[in-house]
């Protein structure tokens, strides 16, 4: 079961990247340039919401059922920490990434609540675009593309 969700996991994030690249990106250009917010880039942002929430689930139960979690009981949190690897796959990649995806959930709502087409636009491009650096800043590049 371990393979399988750390493969959906892995896979999944391929398509959060994007689909927040291409919202962020279109938000950030929209923003600048004074276009009007239309129909789909509220499709952008809530496809962009909805499969960064199932990773964050698919991340949760892959926690859980990861031989890694083990090593708290072994080593302790005082071992956990000393050791890089472990540090970034039992607390700085879950800890962070769950901030990136309530950043995301918190630009999605306040959006909804702005009236004009640029404030809407730029609640969007600063929510997500901080999301995007928290995600690329904690991905196990190593791991994730060797």
């Amino acid at each position: 079961m371990y393979s399988v969700v750390k493969s959906l996991h892995s896979y999944w994030a391929y398509l959060v990247l994007i689909v927040l690249i291409l919202a962020t990106v279109t938000a950030v250009f929209k923003a600048i340039s004074d276009k009007d917010y239309e129909a789909n880039d509220f499709r952008k942002s809530l496809f962009t919401l909805i499969v960064s929430h199932i990773q964050l689930l698919i991340g949760l139960v892959l926690y859980f059922v990861s031989p890694r979690l083990q090593l708290f009981s072994e080593l302790g949190m005082g071992g956990v920490m000393k050791d890089a690897v472990n540090r970034m796959y039992l607390v700085e990649h879950p800890f962070i990434n769950i901030i990136a995806v309530a950043l995301i959930t918190i630009g999605y709502s306040k959006h909804k609540k702005k009236l004009t087409s640029n404030a809407k636009l730029k609640t969007i491009a600063i929510f997500y675009s901080i999301a995007l650096v928290l995600f690329l800043s904690r991905i196990p590049w190593s791991a994730w593309i060797g």
